[in-house]
């Protein structure tokens, strides 16, 4: 997803912000909402949420499921991760996050 645009209107919510959640540890839409605020007014931004939740990679369409399944296959750097999956291997704007999943592991 390019730029930084926002995702719930009615809490002023952008991307940036639930990105920045993720490498918190925030894995969920209950906490994307707890942290936030995001989807608890009118709830029309839910499926965007999901849709950044489910994501890890842009660059490399790669998803938190695969990026979590190669950490849990022994993948345990960011750069093992990103020969596995090429996540982080083109802009790398994604290797905090990426870094997250390893420390938790989810």
């Amino acid at each position: 997803m390019a730029g930084n645009k926002v995702i719930c209107h009615c809490c002023n919510v952008d991307y940036v912000t639930i990105r920045k959640e993720m490498i918190n540890g925030a894995r969920t839409l209950d906490e994307i909402e707890e942290s936030t605020g995001a989807g608890l007014g009118c709830g029309a931004c839910t499926e965007e949420i999901e849709k950044v939740l489910s994501s890890v990679c842009g660059c490399r369409s790669v998803s938190l499921e695969t990026v979590v399944n190669a950490v849990k296959n022994g993948a345990d750097t960011v750069e093992k991760v990103g020969e596995v999956t090429g996540a982080g291997t083109a802009c790398g704007k994604c290797k905090s996050l990426i870094n997250n999943v390893i420390e938790i592991k989810k």
